[in-house]
């Protein structure tokens, strides 16, 4: 049977997980594009590729639920291939061929010249920062490095991404300088590990050295860092950040947890005097800045007694952004050997809780900026307003600011003044 597509050999890219694979995606669109092949994001298309993510269960599971969504097109005649990429066929290729065997191939992350020449198209090595972009045309994200060399327990990215490889700063301003000549005007810098940036191409942390060169691009006002690791942060960062007008006055630093036991479990090489202490550092060098985190509950181990000091901790530090994850049992990992002790609904019963009291923290937190006026560049339109953000907003993840669309004419992609009118748990209301 044949598909039902006219437009024969368009492929599809499907984007699962987090960032680096939204990067990962646009880079190899970018590539097919310059192959002159007709490539589209998450559209229609009879050629099919899933850039998966592995991370943690919830992930794969949505990652093999969209494999075999898409296998049972293919053997119904509505595609004619699916080919498979990205962290889950890099961890799990054996045991994935074995269960879906109706995928035509399957590719690592690594592979992208051999799933190129799959389709048809060849690798090209001088397309530095060329990509099809997918995100809003205003913001881009900047993958910085690839890989980590951390030892987390809990953590299977090394497995699937390899080893910390940091990106030259002179390739990263050809990159952010095509991007600006594409209307860009906000960078997010990710990395599986950012605050390691540098180490192996100039045997230094070079990220102020980045941050200093980036902000002399043309057409960029806002730059974000993402995935900050706490050890060895180098305080460096926070004096550029406070001191050139374009960095984001945010940083994105994944603590995980704070009871000592835990975090020695954890391999995070961290205590809760040293983690308390960058905090307090963050805030005295940069006043204003907006600190987001993220957190694993029910961790191997994870007594009431450490989710009472994670629970306070969370209370007393007053976040002004947290993401929480119930902790997900990965084989290979360093944790995997350790007993998966506490009951997933306890696991659930915490991450709730957690997210409780940073709902509240969060309210108060907005009901400050009521009356205040902040710079706001404007993302999308969504039912009957303008949804723009902050500063001290990173996009999907953070608090909004909604503007009536029946108020004023913006534009998609541009920067206004408004003023916070009303605020609630994670929503700004605000005018022109």
């Amino acid at each position: 049977m044949r598909t039902k597509y006219s437009d024969k050999n368009k492929i599809n890219v499907i984007t699962l997980g987090c960032s680096k694979n939204v990067y990962d995606s646009e880079v190899l669109m970018g590539q097919l594009k310059s192959n002159n092949k007709n490539v589209v994001h998450e559209k229609d298309g009879n050629i099919v590729v899933i850039n998966t993510c592995g991370f943690i269960d919830n992930a794969k599971q949505q990652s093999i639920d969209t494999i075999l969504e898409n296998v049972k097109k293919k053997n119904n005649g509505e595609i004619d291939k699916v080919f498979v990429t990205g962290c889950l066929s890099e961890r799990y290729k054996p045991d994935l061929i074995k269960e879906i065997p109706d995928v035509d191939e399957y590719f690592g992350t690594t592979e992208m010249p051999s799933l190129l020449k799959h389709l048809g198209a060849d690798y090209k090595n001088e397309l530095i920062g060329e990509r099809l972009l997918t995100t809003p045309k205003n913001y881009a994200y900047l993958k910085i490095s690839e890989g980590c060399d951390r030892p987390c327990s809990f953590c299977a990215i090394p497995l699937m991404r390899g080893k910390h490889k940091s990106v030259s700063i002179e390739n990263l301003i050809k990159e952010a300088t095509l991007l600006a000549n594409k209307g860009i005007k906000e960078l997010i810098l990710i990395a599986q590990d950012s605050t390691y940036y540098g180490l192996d191409l100039y045997k230094k942390r070079a990220l102020s050295d980045l941050l200093k060169e980036l902000v002399k691009v043309k057409g960029i006002e806002w730059i974000r860092l993402h995935y900050a690791f706490p050890n060895g942060f180098p305080l460096d960062v926070l004096e550029t950040i406070r001191s050139e007008p374009k960095i984001c006055n945010y940083i994105d630093i994944p603590l995980q947890h704070i009871s000592n036991n835990i975090l020695k479990s954890m391999k995070r090489g961290s205590s809760m005097e040293k983690i308390n202490k960058l905090l307090s550092d963050f805030r005295k060098i940069v006043p204003g800045i907006a600190i987001r985190t993220t957190l694993i509950v029910g961790y191997p181990g994870e007594t009431q007694e450490d989710f009472d000091l994670l629970k306070q901790w969370v209370r007393d530090t007053k976040f002004d952004r947290l993401g929480c994850f119930t902790y997900s049992h990965e084989e290979n990992t360093g944790a995997y050997k350790l007993n998966d002790d506490v009951p997933e609904k306890i696991k659930n019963q915490r991450l709730n809780e957690i997210m409780e009291i940073q709902s509240q923290i969060s309210w108060h937190l907005n009901q400050t900026k009521i009356g205040k006026t902040f710079k706001v560049l404007i993302d999308r339109k969504r039912g009957d307003y303008y949804v723009g953000r902050t500063q001290f907003d990173s996009p999907d993840v953070d608090n909004e600011v909604l503007i009536n669309l029946t108020s004023s004419y913006l534009r998609v992609g541009e920067y206004v003044e408004a003023k916070i009118t009303e605020a609630s748990d994670f929503d700004l209301y605000a005018e022109v």
